[in-house]
């Protein structure tokens, strides 16, 4: 089954606490998001710093963790989350119309 990002946006609802009330929940995405960001850094500077295993069934539920955060604060700020990957990948075309390169990523424009 292939799940679109507005269909997981939908889905993930079901679990935001605080659904409806913006301030609120904004306040508990905003540091969610950051948390759970931090911690696949963690996992993947132990894994290279520290000798530890790479864990890609940890590393996959902490990413899906930030997809979860991004998908709730995405509609708490009215934005369809298929609308917001759109937006970037459009944004990346923009910045890399031939693929990235160290080149276009040190003389960019915006």
């Amino acid at each position: 089954m292939t799940l679109s990002l507005n269909d997981y946006q939908q889905l993930a609802l079901r679990t935001a606490g605080n659904h409806g009330d913006f301030d609120r929940t904004l306040m508990y995405t905003a540091p969610g998001l950051n948390g759970e960001a931090g911690e696949v850094a963690e996992m993947i500077k132990k894994a290279f710093f520290h000798g530890h295993n790479l864990d890609y069934d940890k590393l996959k539920k902490e990413l899906g963790d930030v997809l979860w955060y991004a998908a709730v604060m995405a509609d708490a700020l009215d934005m369809p989350l298929a609308e917001v990957a759109q937006h970037n990948i459009d944004k990346l075309a923009r910045r890399y119309p031939e693929g990235f390169s160290q080149e276009r990523s040190r003389n960019r424009q915006e």
